[in-house]
C-alpha cells in the first residue's frame, strides 16, 4: 500500500492541518457516541425491569455491540491514518472482530423487529415466546451466525499468504483478509445472502404489524403505529450496515486510482455508513421510549432532578 500519510503531508501545511482536522473531528464524534451508548448501557444495567425484558435485553446488546465496533474500526482508521505498522497476526484478529461485530448489528436489529412483531401480532403469547430460554437461544442463533463467515474468511486467508507472512508487519486493513479475486466474490455472495434473508425478515413483519394496526383497537393504535416506526427505522439501519459491507471493494477502487481521493472517500464511509447508523440506535431504542428515556434523563443529569435539569414534555 502507498504511504498515504506521506502523500498527504506533501501537498503542504494547509493539507496537513486539514488532514488532522479531519481526524480530531472523527474523535470527537466517536467519542460522543461511545459517551451516550456508556450511559445507556449503564442506566439498562442500573434497573431490573430492562434486565429482564427482552426488548431492552436486545438493545443492550446493540450497545454493547455498535461500541465495539466503532473503537475497533476507529483504531483501524487511525493506523491507517498514521501508516502504522503491526503483525499480521493481531490485523488477523482486528479484521475478523469487526467482520462479527458488522454482522451481528443488523441480525440483532432483526431479533429486534421480531420481538416487535411478537408483541404486536401474538400479544397472548408475547410473554411465552419472549422468556429467558428464547432469549438465550437467540443468542446462540445471532452470534453463531455471525462468527461463522469471519472463521471462513480466517482459513481461505491463511490459506493463501507465503509461508512466514503471518509474521510479517503491515498496515493493518480489511483489504489484508482479500488477498485473492475468489476471497472477495465468496465474501461478497455471503453478504448478499445474508442481507436478503434479514430484508426479507423485516419487510415481513412490517406487513404484519401493518395489517394488525388495521385491527387493533383505538387504544392500541399509538402502541401499533410506534412499532411500524421503529421497524421502518431499522430497516434504514439494515440498510446502512449493508452498505458498509460494500465499503472495501469501492475505497480499493479509488485506491488504486487516486490516493488523496482514496482518503477522502475512507473518510466519508467512516462517518455516513459507520458513525451514523449507529447513531439511530440509540434515538430509537433510547429517546423515544418514554420508560428507557426518564431514567436516562436522571442518571444524564448525574442522579438531581431531572424534571429541573431535563424537563420533560408536558402532554
Amino acid at each position: 500500500m502507498q504511504s498515504i500519510v506521506n502523500s498527504s503531508w506533501s501537498t503542504g501545511p494547509l493539507s496537513y492541518t486539514g488532514f488532522m482536522q479531519k481526524v480530531m473531528l472523527v474523535q470527537i464524534l466517536v467519542g460522543i457516541f461511545l459517551y451516550v451508548n456508556c450511559l445507556m448501557i449503564f442506566t439498562f444495567l442500573k434497573k431490573v425491569m430492562f434486565r429482564e425484558d427482552t426488548r431492552y435485553i436486545l438493545f443492550a446488546q446493540t450497545l454493547f455491540v455498535d461500541s465495539a465496533f466503532m473503537v475497533f474500526t476507529d483504531m483501524m482508521l487511525i493506523g491507517n491514518y498514521f501508516q502504522y505498522y503491526i503483525h499480521m497476526i493481531p490485523c488477523i484478529f482486528i479484521c475478523s472482530a469487526i467482520s462479527i461485530l458488522s454482522i451481528c448489528s443488523p441480525l440483532t436489529l432483526v431479533a429486534m423487529c421480531l420481538e416487535r412483531y411478537v408483541a404486536i401480532c401474538m400479544p397472548l403469547r408475547h410473554a411465552e415466546i419472549s422468556n429467558s430460554r428464547t432469549r438465550y437461544f437467540g443468542f446462540i442463533i445471532i452470534w453463531g451466525v455471525s462468527t461463522m463467515p469471519p472463521v471462513f474468511f480466517i482459513i481461505a486467508h491463511i490459506s493463501v499468504i507465503p509461508s512466514g507472512a503471518l509474521f510479517s508487519p503491515v498496515i493493518c486493513s480489511m483489504e489484508i483478509m482479500l488477498q485473492k479475486e475468489w476471497q472477495a466474490q465468496s465474501r461478497a455472495a455471503i453478504l448478499q445472502l445474508l442481507f436478503i434473508f434479514m430484508s426479507f425478515i423485516i419487510f415481513f413483519t412490517y406487513i404484519k404489524i401493518m395489517i394488525a394496526a388495521r385491527t387493533v383497537s383505538l387504544g392500541k393504535k399509538k402502541s401499533t403505529s410506534k412499532s411500524l416506526r421503529t421497524v421502518v427505522l431499522h430497516a434504514v439501519q439494515l440498510f446502512l450496515c449493508v452498505v458498509q459491507f460494500l465499503i472495501p471493494y469501492i475505497e480499493m477502487t479509488f485506491w488504486k486510482a487516486d490516493v488523496m481521493v482514496f482518503i477522502n472517500v475512507r473518510y466519508s464511509n467512516f462517518i455516513v455508513f459507520i458513525i451514523a447508523p449507529r447513531c439511530l440506535s440509540p434515538l430509537i431504542y433510547g429517546v423515544r421510549d418514554e420508560k428507557f428515556s426518564i431514567i436516562l434523563r436522571h442518571y444524564a443529569c448525574w442522579g438531581f432532578d431531572h424534571s429541573k435539569c431535563c424537563p420533560l414534555k408536558r402532554k
